[in-house]
This record gives structure tokens, C-alpha cells and sequence, in this order.
């Protein structure tokens, strides 16, 4: 198979879904009340501006020690900082958007508990994420919250009654932990969805979404912004309806991460070019096997590569998961800044 991968953006007729505009001035007063909590040292060190390009694409799933973040850790935070933080996080996503961040997050710690951190240069652990604001929260002007660390990256980038998370960065490692006596798969509703999406396709769709017996790697990644990648796979148009019904479940885990406003209009832009979405697939067809899927539309990009067996605490499963979300058409909310 070949990819096509070119660097410029992939332009669309459809108009753009708006939120309603009620939404953001509650994000602004989360940031706004964030900012208030610190003093001026943090809020220099959080604070950037608006056309910092280079801070905007500072983000990777590798840990601190190899990838070099700015802003400041929650680590330097103390509770009333970080309690106001979380509520920016609340009111930017939904319930299920927070607690599958919130879950992914979590999941540095079980990994440094496993004895990870301290080994050479990586850094494990949740006091190892970054936040950033690029811009000074606003409710007219463009401005973007940036947060995350190992294996998972918010960004959130805000125009007026607009919200983009593209390009965010939905991973965890490990896959599965334990948490207060429970066990806790932060994408295990995403591999479910996946799988069942992918049997309920007839063997001759199967035999045009499979692509191949083994997984790759995501391919828009860290550092691919603005490049896009050909359709390829088993479209929407020649699914039916319980087919289609299936990957909107499979696309909703990704567009939901937004709260109910800006979530119902993304996933509308989404659904109004439902046919040209393509789904693809490699690796086996058996749950609980490292895979990687792909569902790829005039504006939408998801990537999902289960790494795996074996993470250091005795899983034979996929022992971490890298994935990707994106717009080619608004990544940045570049489409609303214009």
C-alpha cells in the first residue's frame, strides 16, 4: 500500500458547523479564574502569544526528558491551581471527553509505579504535563489551551463561538490498569466499538477495509501538521444503515470529546460527509490483538495503533495504544480564524 501524504491543507465545500455561542464565554471565565490563581512568574511561564506557531506544534507522545514542553507542569501547581485547571478541562469537554482524558492521564502514574520512572532520562508521571495558554483567553479573538504530556495531548483552540480539539494526541500506556480496586481500560470502549464495527461488515467489505495482517503505526502523528493522507479502505456509502450506525459510534468517541454544544456540531459536519468516510483497517481480526484502524474523511482523520504485547506488568494484551484526531480542514481551528 502507498500513502499519500502532502503538505498543504485539504480544502472542503461544506460550510462549518457553529456552537452555540454560549459556550465560550463559560470557557473563557474557567481560563480567566485559572490564570487569576497564579502569580506572575506562572503566568509568564504559561501565558503565549497568539502567532506562536512553534508553541501551538510543541506536543508529542513521547515523555519529558526526550520531548522538551514549555509552560508549566502540574507538578508546580498547588491545589487551588490545579482544582481551577480542571474546570477549564470540564468546560471545554464533555463528561465522557474528560473522564477518558482524566483516565489516560491517570495512567502515567500506574506506568511510573511500575518502576518506569527514574530509568535514564524519561520522565513518567502525571505531575509531568505541560499547560499552555497561546493567546489570552478571549471571546471574539482566536486563542488555545494546549495540555498534555506522555501519550496524550489536548488541544483546544477557540474563534468566537467556535472549538476545535485537532489535532489532539488519544493514548494511554499502559493500556489497562488497576485504580481504587478497579480495572480501568481509559479506550477500551473505543477497541470495543472497533471490533464490533469491523464484524459487522460482510466478508467482501471486510476483504476492502482490511488492508493488511499486521499494525502499523499512526501516520499524522507529532510533527505531520498540515500534511493529509489518501482514503483508503471500505466508504461509508457502501456500508448500511446498521453499518453506518456502527462507525458514527466509533467517530462519536472522538467528536464527543467536546461538551454537548461544539460536541453536536462537529459531530454534524461529520455526519454530513458520512459517505465519503472511508474505515480501515490492519492487523487481526481477533479481540484483544494489537491493531490499528483508521477512519478518514473530507475533515476528519482518526488513527488508533494498539503497541503491544507485553508492557512491564505481565499483559499479554497491547500493553499501550497511540492515536490520533484530526481536521486536515481546521486543525487549530485554522478554518475559523480566517
Amino acid at each position: 500500500m502507498k500513502y499519500l501524504i502532502v503538505a498543504c491543507a485539504l480544502c472542503i465545500c461544506s460550510s462549518a458547523a457553529h456552537a452555540s455561542p454560549a459556550t465560550t464565554p463559560r470557557i473563557v471565565a474557567a481560563a480567566n479564574a485559572f490564570l487569576a490563581t497564579l502569580d506572575d512568574a506562572k503566568k509568564a511561564a504559561v501565558l503565549f502569544e497568539p502567532n506562536d506557531t512553534a508553541q501551538k506544534q510543541r506536543w508529542s507522545n513521547l515523555p519529558g526528558g526526550i520531548f522538551k514542553r514549555a509552560g508549566i507542569t502540574w507538578g508546580d501547581l498547588d491545589e487551588t491551581q490545579r482544582s481551577a485547571w480542571l474546570e477549564v478541562m470540564k468546560t471545554t469537554l464533555s463528561d465522557e471527553g474528560y473522564r477518558r482524558v482524566v483516565d489516560e492521564w491517570r495512567a502515567d502514574d500506574a506506568l511510573a509505579a511500575r518502576g518506569t520512572a527514574g530509568r535514564g532520562a524519561p520522565q513518567f508521571g502525571m505531575g509531568f504535563y505541560y499547560i499552555a495558554l497561546i493567546g489570552k483567553p478571549s471571546q471574539t479573538e482566536p486563542w488555545q489551551w494546549q495540555w498534555g504530556g506522555h501519550h496524550v495531548t489536548i488541544n483546544a483552540t477557540i474563534v468566537g463561538p467556535n472549538l476545535s480539539l485537532t489535532p489532539s494526541f488519544i493514548g494511554v500506556e499502559p493500556a489497562t490498569y488497576d485504580a481504587n480496586g478497579k480495572t480501568v481500560r481509559p479506550l477500551g470502549d473505543i477497541e470495543r466499538d472497533a471490533f464490533v464495527l469491523l464484524g459487522a461488515l460482510e466478508p467482501a467489505q471486510q476483504k476492502t477495509a482490511i488492508l493488511g495482517s499486521s499494525p502499523i503505526e499512526v501516520v499524522l502523528g507529532p510533527g505531520r501538521d498540515g500534511e493529509t493522507i489518501a482514503p483508503e479502505g471500505l466508504p461509508a456509502a457502501r456500508m448500511t444503515a446498521e453499518q453506518r450506525a456502527a462507525l458514527l459510534d466509533l467517530i462519536g468517541h472522538y467528536t464527543g470529546l467536546a461538551n454537548d454544544e461544539d460536541g453536536a456540531a462537529r459531530t454534524a459536519e461529520v455526519q454530513a460527509t458520512l459517505d465519503r468516510t472511508y474505515f480501515a483497517w490492519r492487523g487481526p481480526t481477533t479481540p484483544g490483538s494489537a491493531i490499528y484502524f483508521r477512519v478518514t474523511g473530507p475533515a476528519l482523520v482518526i488513527e488508533y495503533a494498539a503497541q503491544g504485547p507485553g508492557g512491564g506488568g505481565g499483559e499479554r494484551a497491547p500493553s499501550h495504544i497511540h492515536g490520533i484526531y484530526r481536521d486536515p480542514t481546521n486543525d487549530y481551528a485554522a478554518r475559523y480564524a480566517r
